[in-house]
């Protein structure tokens, strides 16, 4: 969709944590921008890209008052208001202004269903994510999970957590010449492709709407992955959570898996029936689990994923990078630059499907 902006001046509020930097930047792509920026009504960050800042930090009546003026003054928001749905579904009742949010989240559509906003309203405004800026250390991550499974690194922390020389000396998987299967060929998807392909993997995976694509061997949807991951030695999940992905990962799933394959999810927690996971591990179909988003976050004290010797919990981190806050300001200079131009945004989320 085309955006609709006739005015000459634009104004941007930052309503996340942002360096003064970054905000030059912005303020940089055009002379018709006007950049609203008051960090000390910002909470401060507590290390590199922590978008939501410090939880102890407070506003006073004042900055609190200072904080959503300045923000119902803007057509444009860069973040969500206190990083939060509530935040969001606030802003979308008292900006009639308001036209593009650009959101700090790869997958902002679960925070924008959690807004509880109706299709109507959230139509009267564009939500773009930063999907693409994560891409590289989710597939770095992605890379680290496969080569951990194909090593045998959790049976390696065992053996010497315990001081134990085995024995038998139990060879370990190679990458190169063995199979992926990436379930969700989008930016994350393709990057993670790409890195497989270095280490000399076979690449195949899925995408919603099926094409040939460069260096993958096989493209089908969804509901041929049953097919794809029967001789993988390896397989991603790079798919965001939908009402379409809730447990794609089933038992049918994991049982056309052959013994052995290794498993790592970077997508949603959603998309994986955890109690089918178990099982999977349990029974040798997945020899090893790499997980760095489960379907309750934080992970439930009592699941037991967290002390299954075959998985490796990560607690939705490895997206994270020192370099975040630079690639998503770059990002939404790109972004901005096309919605001052009339141009269409990319990775809106949509109001209906919230992904």
């Amino acid at each position: 969709m085309m955006n609709t902006m006739t005015t000459d001046e634009l104004t941007i509020a930052i309503a996340v944590p942002l360096e003064a930097e970054y905000v030059e930047q912005i303020r940089a792509v055009d002379p018709s921008v006007t950049v609203l920026y008051e960090p000390d009504l910002l909470p401060p960050e507590r290390f590199p890209a922590d978008h939501a800042g410090d939880p102890r930090f407070e506003r006073t009546p004042e900055q609190e008052e200072r904080y959503w003026s300045m923000l119902n003054k803007a057509q444009v928001l860069y973040g969500f208001p206190n990083e939060s749905p509530a935040g969001l579904a606030r802003i979308a009742e008292s900006n009639p202004r308001l036209q593009w949010i650009h959101a700090m989240a790869a997958g902002a559509g679960g925070a924008v269903k959690a807004s509880g906003l109706d299709t109507e309203t959230l139509r009267k405004f564009h939500v773009t994510t930063s999907a693409g800026v994560h891409a590289l250390p989710l597939a770095e991550f992605s890379a680290f999970g496969i080569l951990n499974g194909f090593k045998r690194s959790a049976e390696l922390a065992q053996d010497q957590a315990a001081k134990v020389w085995p024995e038998l000396r139990t060879p370990t998987k190679l990458a190169n010449g063995s199979k992926v299967v990436i379930a969700g060929l989008g930016e994350i998807g393709m990057e993670t492709a790409r890195i497989a392909r270095a280490l000399g993997m076979k690449v195949s995976g899925t995408k919603r709407n099926v094409e040939a694509i460069e260096g993958i061997d096989e493209v089908t949807t969804n509901d041929g992955l049953a097919g794809l991951v029967a001789d993988a030695d390896a397989v991603v999940n790079t798919l965001p959570g939908t009402p379409y992905t809730e447990k794609l990962f089933s038992t049918g799933i994991f049982s056309a898996m052959k013994p052995g394959t290794v498993f790592v999810n970077v997508g949603r927690g959603t998309v994986v029936d955890e109690d089918a996971l178990l099982e999977a591990l349990n029974n040798g179909q997945v020899s090893y689990a790499c997980l760095d988003v489960f379907a309750v976050e934080p992970l439930p004290q009592d699941s037991p994923l967290w002390s299954h010797p075959k998985v490796l919990v990560s607690p939705h981190t490895s997206a994270l990078s020192a370099a975040e806050n630079r690639l998503i300001a770059e990002r939404f200079c790109s972004n901005l630059r096309k919605f001052i131009d009339g141009e269409d945004l990319p990775h809106l989320v949509d109001p209906v499907h919230f992904y």
